[in-house]
């Protein structure tokens, strides 16, 4: 079970982690000023806080990649999701990190 505040150990990208790259593509994009290509989850990493942080590196075509953090905020509000960093420049190897 991983520490209140502490990041995880990377996992492959599955449905659920998907579905919120699917969710917030759009915000991303405005983050980010430009519109992606693919939006891929590859792998991510998870915090507990009043709520969850995903460091999710995604892949947006060619050789680029991304690292978004999305906080999904606890069930007493409504469990939104809200970009709230972006990471650009990323390659394939780079390891998720804190940011």
């Amino acid at each position: 079970m991983p520490m209140c505040g502490g990041l995880t150990d990377a996992k492959d990208a599955d449905e659920t982690v998907q579905a919120i790259c699917n969710d917030v593509k759009k915000h991303a994009e405005t983050k980010a000023g430009k519109e992606f290509e693919v939006f891929n989850a590859k792998s991510y990493k998870t915090q507990l806080v009043a709520g969850t942080n995903y460091f999710i590196k995604i892949h947006v075509g060619g050789n680029d990649h991304i690292h978004l953090r999305v906080w999904k905020k606890l069930p007493c509000h409504n469990g939104e999701l809200e970009v709230t960093d972006i990471q650009h420049s990323k390659a394939e190897q780079d390891p998720i990190e804190y940011f």
